[in-house]
């Protein structure tokens, strides 16, 4: 049997096999390398693997071989690969049902930054865009922030240059493999980064940039930000289906205000109207907002990332997110947030009440324990 590194990047190639199956293999076996060596009888006991994605587990000799290039490739190029039981896995990651099993990560940031923002926008960004991001990116300095970007044209690299000017750390989150800066005119920026900062990607070295990856790359962003702003957008967009995600996460969700005589303001305007983003109005408002004014913490969200999600159901995790941001919850509250009916709700409540994760107190209201 191939070691267990070989093994975990092995079984993120089997057909079949995503994130959400791989997490769950993995915890059921204990290993990677334990899926690999498991009979058959015992594969097929496993919910939601079957017999074809079984057959596809013991009968895919190839992935090894694939899994020993990708860790070669990567180790040429400095790349480490940190899996989801690794220590080095971001904590923010492991509250999120549908996090990467694997990212591959160069640089010499970290993380695990204590406050993290996500800053996005459109690729056309105006010259009060460029600005807005500019002085927003400054501002959060004295915060001891990490920003956090997708390195793509326009917002996004005005973030990340933003954050280099100000000696701030930045990650930059790419759709493709890390052996590969795309846009190739943003190679300068993103080897700077790497100085006290990172590049991520879900995808191993030698991966192209396609259109799926990049809105399957939004999430990360999303899921590695304590708060998202969005700068400028259109009415469809990147920047969109990054607030999306984040809403979805119970992230908090910024957007700048723009004029309603340009068509990227269509978006962030639409996001404050549709109450599914906070007006950005400066500063001292989001860090009073997150509780960072004063060098206060975020308890809930702190104590939150010790609990290792993968052990929990879809709807047991989307519970524990809301609680984790909202502190206490009325059940009628949890069940529109999570969009989890009723009748659903309370036996998830009970699981999680017997679990010793939530507490329930007067007018059926609860909070984690």
């Amino acid at each position: 049997m191939p070691t267990e590194e070989i093994c975990t990047i092995a079984l993120t190639r089997v057909d079949g096999i995503g994130g959400v199956l791989f997490r769950h293999l993995v915890n059921t076996f204990g290993s990677a390398s334990q899926v690999f060596s498991a009979r058959k009888e015992k594969l097929l006991k496993v919910p939601g693997l079957g017999k074809i994605l079984t057959e596809n587990i013991l009968h895919q000799e190839n992935v090894f071989t694939e899994a020993e290039d990708i860790l070669n490739n990567s180790v040429k190029a400095g790349v480490k690969v940190v899996s989801f039981k690794d220590e080095d896995y971001p904590a923010r990651f492991k509250n999120l049902y549908d996090a990467p099993p694997l990212m591959y990560v160069k640089g010499n940031g970290s993380l695990h930054h204590k406050r993290t923002v996500g800053i996005v926008g459109t690729r056309q960004a105006s010259d009060y865009g460029r600005q807005a991001t500019e002085s927003i990116v400054a501002a959060l300095q004295p915060f001891d922030v990490q920003i956090i970007s997708g390195l793509a044209y326009g917002i996004d690299i005005s973030a990340h240059r933003a954050a280099l000017k100000n000696q701030m750390s930045t990650i930059g989150v790419l759709a493709n493999g890390l052996d590969i800066i795309y846009p190739s005119s943003h190679k300068k920026s993103a080897v700077e980064m790497l100085g006290n900062g990172l590049l991520i990607s879900e995808n191993p070295v030698g991966t192209l940039p396609v259109a799926s990856l990049f809105l399957a790359r939004n999430r990360i962003i999303a899921a590695l930000s304590d708060v998202l702003i969005i700068v400028e957008s259109g009415k469809r967009g990147g920047a969109m289906v990054t607030a999306e995600i984040a809403n979805n996460y119970h992230r908090e969700v910024f957007a700048v205000p723009g004029s309603i005589f340009h068509k990227y303001a269509e978006g962030t305007n639409g996001l404050i109207q549709s109450n599914k983003a906070i007006v950005f109005t400066g500063v001292d408002q989001l860090a009073e907002n997150m509780q960072w004014l004063g060098g206060k913490e975020n308890c809930s969200r702190q104590a939150g990332r010790e609990l290792d999600m993968s052990l929990f159901t879809e709807d047991e995790s989307a519970v524990i997110s809301i609680l984790m941001q909202k502190k206490e919850c009325l059940i009628d509250d949890l069940s529109w947030q999570s969009q989890i009916p009723l009748n659903r709700l309370a036996s998830v409540l009970l699981n999680l009440e017997f679990m010793d994760i939530v507490s329930q107190s007067a007018g059926k209201t609860f909070r984690l324990k």
